[in-house]
């Protein structure tokens, strides 16, 4: 009798199983979704923005003066040290001087001969002038001591030019620095022969001037355009504007000077003006042949917002970022960039000053996604 209970309720569970229907399937259960992504947002930076151009070349000398011996002789002293400053003036070669003095005397020598000779000559025609009148001698005398005067007077002046191409040889014979600047090494020793005759004269040194420099680049012809009309809305020419320059080794554009020179002709082949700076090189630290970099402002300054470039993603040609609205959800914005500005990169188009713009955590989101967001302040971009 005990077992009947058990019996019935037993009965009764596989009577309430064969009620169901036999399709009838068993609700999954729903995964809890995802927390939101962490991202650190930003407004962007608006500040005065002036844009610069960089180009690259080379630092010049503003003079180059080969040193050359422009008299035939021994070489009977170097006056400098090799690497050394000079001034214009400065003797820097001595040439043995004693043929040169010796041929200063003779012509000084025939000179003086020349000279009395012309006394003479002055004498008889003076005796001439005083015969003919009286009649004493003939028309053709006279004339004939006429002439001899005037060629005497000849031969004083080349025996005069003789003289002063003599001393000009024996002044030659000092070699003197023709600029101020500073000097290489010696070309050739003492004891050497060297050679005055035009293009064959013996090089001795070589001088480069090192203050001021040149630092010539080559400029597209839009950015030509561009610095000619900016100039002329302030009323000068593109000579004078202001350009910067910095060594392989500085950070920013620590050096200032202006453009003093602008080809004027393009080049065909490449499509660039020739445009050159001067740079005032007190301390030497701006050496001839030292790679630099100078640029020039781009335009007036202008109000403009910048974000990180790590801020910027790419979808296909187009350039994006991702900003946050009010509900925290986060959606892709196309935008135009502009150049960069320290390690800020100015947005053209696209963005307004009071949007939130995610700068970090950009890999995991998703269109139309919630995310935690922290705020920061962008650091403003160090000047150069």
């Amino acid at each position: 009798m005990k077992r009947f209970p058990i019996l019935l309720t037993l009965f009764l569970l596989l009577m309430s199983g064969c009620d169901k229907p036999q399709n009838a399937s068993v609700s999954p259960i729903q995964p809890a979704p995802p927390p939101p992504s962490k991202a650190k947002i930003a407004q962007p930076l608006s500040q005065k923005i002036t844009e610069w151009d960089e180009f690259t070349g080379r630092i010049e000398a503003v003079n180059t003066v080969e040193v050359r011996a422009r008299v035939s002789g021994y070489l009977e002293k170097v006056n400098f040290a090799a690497g050394a400053t000079v001034k214009k003036g400065d003797l820097l070669f001595v040439i043995d001087s004693k043929p040169f003095k010796a041929q200063l005397s003779y012509a000084t020598a025939e000179l003086e001969q020349a000279k009395s000779k012309q006394e003479l000559a002055k004498n008889e025609l003076a005796r001439a002038e005083n015969l003919l009148k009286a009649k004493a001698i003939s028309i053709e005398e006279y004339d004939a001591r006429n002439k001899g005067l005037r060629g005497a007077a000849a031969a004083v002046d080349a025996s005069t030019a003789q003289v002063a191409s003599a001393k000009l040889n024996l002044e030659f014979t000092e070699v003197r620095a023709p600029i101020n600047g500073r000097i290489g090494r010696e070309l050739i020793t003492a004891g050497n022969l060297v050679n005055g005759s035009g293009g064959d004269a013996t090089k001795l040194a070589t001088i480069v001037s090192t203050n001021p420099v040149y630092v010539a680049v080559d400029v597209d012809e839009r950015a030509i355009l561009s610095y000619r009309r900016e100039a002329q809305k302030q009323g000068r020419n593109l000579e004078g504007t202001k350009v910067e320059l910095a060594l392989s080794d500085e950070q920013g554009f620590p050096h200032s000077g202006h453009v003093d020179y602008v080809a004027p002709t393009e080049n065909p082949v490449t499509g660039t003006v020739s445009l050159r700076g001067v740079f005032m090189n007190a301390d030497e630290l701006l050496s001839p042949g030292f790679f630099a970099r100078m640029r020039l402002r781009g335009g007036a300054p202008y109000d403009g917002l910048l974000l990180p470039d790590r801020a910027i993603g790419s979808d296909q040609a187009n350039r994006i970022i991702w900003v946050m609205n009010s509900d925290k959800k986060v959606t892709q914005r196309k935008i135009i960039v502009g150049k960069k500005i320290g390690d800020l990169r100015v947005i053209s188009e696209g963005l307004k000053a009071d949007e939130w713009v995610v700068i970090e955590g950009l890999q995991k989101l998703r269109p139309d996604s919630v995310i935690e967001p922290e705020e920061i302040t962008l650091a403003t971009p160090a000047k150069d």
